[in-house]
C-alpha cells in the first residue's frame, strides 16, 4: 500500500494535467486530446479519493 501523501499528489498532478488536455483540446478543436484529459482527470480524482481514504484509515487505525 502506498503512501497517502503520494496519492493525493499524483492525483492532483493528474488532475492539473487532464484539465490541460481539455483546454488544448478545445482550442484546437481535437476531440480526442478533451477525452483523454477527461480521462485523465477523471484517474486524478480517483487518485486522490485513494489518498484521503488511506488517510481515514490510518486515523482509525491509530485511535485503536
Amino acid at each position: 500500500m502506498g503512501n497517502s501523501t503520494e496519492d493525493k499528489l499524483k492525483g492532483k498532478f493528474n488532475e492539473t494535467v487532464g484539465k490541460g488536455k481539455q483546454g488544448v483540446g478545445e482550442a484546437t478543436d481535437d476531440d480526442s486530446m478533451k477525452g483523454e484529459g477527461k480521462a485523465q482527470e477523471g484517474e486524478g480524482k480517483l487518485q486522490g479519493a485513494k489518498g484521503e481514504a488511506k488517510d481515514k484509515i490510518k486515523q482509525g487505525v491509530d485511535k485503536a
